[in-house]
């Protein structure tokens, strides 16, 4: 298993790279439409969307490992780790540092 140091811009954090994470995931239990845009969606609705699955995240044991995962790969839509496409665009220049 790697650590990774991932330097977000809101958390540094040292997070394990465990694939098993998603089992832990307390998105696993609840509908995507909070997560993911629908089509024609306004910016009001995504705004209040986007909120309530952050809400979400910020009760969830592996937010860290979500973060971590959607900066690395780079995740392109929803809200991953407790960030949007938007505020994970903005710090994906932000370098990441592994170590065994």
């Amino acid at each position: 298993m790697t650590r990774v140091l991932h330097r977000t811009g809101i958390h540094d954090a040292a997070v394990d790279t465990d694939p098993h994470w998603r089992m832990h995931a307390v998105c696993r239990s609840i509908g995507d439409y909070l997560f993911f845009a629908a089509p024609g969606e306004s910016s009001g609705m995504r705004a209040r969307r986007e909120r309530a699955a952050k809400q979400i995240c910020i009760t969830c044991p592996v937010l860290m490992q979500c973060r971590a995962y959607a900066h690395a790969n780079p995740e392109p839509y929803g809200v991953w780790g407790g960030m949007s496409e938007a505020e994970r665009k903005a710090t994906s220049s932000t370098p990441t540092i592994t170590a065994s």
